[in-house]
């Protein structure tokens, strides 16, 4: 059985071959990856184990079920927003290794060599 991997390009999938090495070098530069030959060749089994994954998905019926966008019915697992005192400067600064006027002191991140 054929299937589209996608449908703006004219690429056949059979679930019954793997993924060969010129398919992965493909994936790895659209996504800007640099493989060894062996990393290709895991990832050619990787990939392939993946795409048969996806072709069971493709073999459940989901005709009368409904899209999920969140499995749980919480809306929000945040606690409130309670209003509190924070850190005094003195207590922001105790454990600075260096500080200076009351300010943080760190190495310049942008210093010419």
């Amino acid at each position: 059985m054929y299937h589209y991997l996608n449908n703006c390009c004219q690429v056949l999938y059979n679930p019954f071959m793997r993924l060969n090495i010129d398919q992965v070098k493909k994936v790895a530069k659209l996504a800007n990856l640099a493989l060894s030959p062996d990393e290709e060749e895991k990832f050619s089994d990787q990939l392939s184990k993946i795409l048969d994954y996806i072709e069971e998905l493709n073999a459940v019926e989901t005709k009368d079920v409904e899209p999920t966008f969140n499995v749980v019915s919480k809306e929000n697992v945040l606690r409130e927003d309670v209003e509190q005192s924070g850190l005094t400067q003195e207590e922001a600064l105790r454990n600075a290794p260096v500080k200076k006027d009351g300010f943080f002191v760190s190495a310049g991140v942008f210093r010419e060599e």
